[in-house]
């Protein structure tokens, strides 16, 4: 009995990659016509799958853009923001209400002998007061500023 013809060496590692005039890094070669498509059907036979159609577009994909509002610190003065509730750029309108530091002044000038109506003065003063800022668009509440 004979001997089977020996097979043939394995390729050296330069015929199986070529390097790419604009990269450094080798590139295998791509495999050959054929390659990973199983064997033919016998005569008769349908394929096992049906051939490739034409390429189809995918739909296109919807983006929704959502904007993250970093905390916003607000104080006794108008506030640039885009409202929470109807989602315009807006610059706040301010109003001006009685809180504790108001209320403590007014306590504090009574103690002292400021009865008569000098202790009313707290609530005349501004930057006593506590702030609320509202949407001029839409005339909501976007936030306050407390005092004490």
């Amino acid at each position: 009995m004979a001997a089977p013809p020996p097979s043939p060496p394995p390729p050296s590692y330069e015929e199986t990659t070529r390097i790419h005039p604009s990269s450094p890094y080798p590139v295998p070669y791509p495999p050959p016509a054929g390659f990973g498509a199983g064997p033919p059907p016998k005569e008769g036979q349908t394929p096992p799958y049906p051939p490739q159609a034409a390429t189809t577009v995918p739909p296109p994909v919807t983006v929704q853009t959502v904007y993250v509002q970093s905390p916003l610190s607000f104080q006794d003065r108008p506030v640039q923001m885009c409202c929470p509730f109807c989602s315009k750029v807006i610059v706040t309108r301010l109003t001006h209400s009685a809180g504790t530091l108001t209320w403590l002044s007014c306590g504090s000038l009574c103690l002292l002998g400021c009865w008569v109506g000098c202790c009313l003065i707290p609530f005349c003063v501004d930057s006593l007061l506590d702030v609320d800022h509202y949407c001029p668009s839409c005339e909501a509440l976007v936030g306050t500023y407390k005092r004490l």
